[in-house]
């Protein structure tokens, strides 16, 4: 299986360092992944707006770049939803390229627990930490459990976490709030969306967390700027970062095994 990695833009532009540690994750995971060039936005901020007519030739050069490989993992849930859960308003439901897409686009740790099968990550982080679960991940693309769902659901990223030794992740009141960032309701409302995101900073500091951590780069870089900005005592780091640092650690000296691969 040959696996397209799909960097969102804002990824691409202000956090490359996230990119490089997905792409080492699935490396030391044993996956076999190519970049494929001229890859560009998914259309989300468009297609937010309301401006489809821009949306429309951007999801189209989208699937035409990705249609060929056999899966195609993106560290961020939000441009993953775009794609899996949006994108049928600019294409007909017989167009099997973007039917295959649909069905084989993931984000990081879904595509870790659900496509890889792998269900602890060998390593140490010895931080206390805290976990912000993104609208899109949870509400979309169901990567865990929401307080107005009922239904039960595996929280991918918290189980991958909580298999590092030496981490420590603190609960937050609020788990599943929004931050308020929002993609451009954060320049319409920004009173709103800063308001909101102090709030979530304020709960994960209240925790005792010294790292927040996230599977959405948009969050982070919402909440990281208002931390930095009021020099609150909290760092920020994606969900890959955390993970490929961890194994890194683990292949620089321990003797412990493989990543746990479940039976599927």
């Amino acid at each position: 299986m040959t696996v397209a990695l799909f960097i969102p833009c804002y990824i691409d532009q202000f956090f490359p360092d996230v990119a490089i540690a997905t792409l080492t994750l699935l490396e030391r995971l044993g996956v076999e992944v190519e970049y494929p060039a001229g890859q560009t936005c998914c259309g989300q901020p468009m297609a937010n707006t309301g401006c489809d007519a821009d949306t429309a030739p951007v999801a189209k050069q989208w699937v035409k770049r990705f249609a060929s490989y056999d899966a195609v993992v993106c560290p961020s849930g939000s441009c993953t939803s775009m794609i899996r859960n949006h994108y049928a308003d600019y294409f007909g439901p017989d167009d099997a390229e973007f039917q295959h897409l649909r069905e084989n686009t993931y984000e990081l740790c879904e595509f870790v627990v659900d496509r890889l099968g792998v269900r602890s990550i060998p390593g140490t982080f010895n931080r206390p930490v805290s976990i912000h679960s993104s609208c899109h991940g949870l509400r979309e693309l169901r990567l865990g459990k929401c307080s107005e769902n009922m239904t039960p659901r595996e929280d991918k990223m918290r189980m991958l976490l909580e298999s590092l030794d030496g981490i420590e992740i603190k609960p937050i009141t609020r788990v599943d709030e929004c931050c308020g960032f929002g993609g451009t309701f954060a320049v319409a409302e920004r009173e709103t969306s800063v308001a909101m995101g102090i709030d979530r900073v304020t709960d994960h500091i209240s925790s005792g967390s010294e790292v927040m951590i996230a599977g959405d780069m948009s969050c982070l870089m919402h909440m990281g700027g208002l931390i930095r900005r009021r020099n609150m005592p909290m760092s920020v780091k994606h969900i890959a970062e955390v993970l490929a640092e961890a194994m890194q650690s683990d292949s620089s000296g321990s003797d412990r095994s493989a990543p746990a691969i479940a039976s599927r």
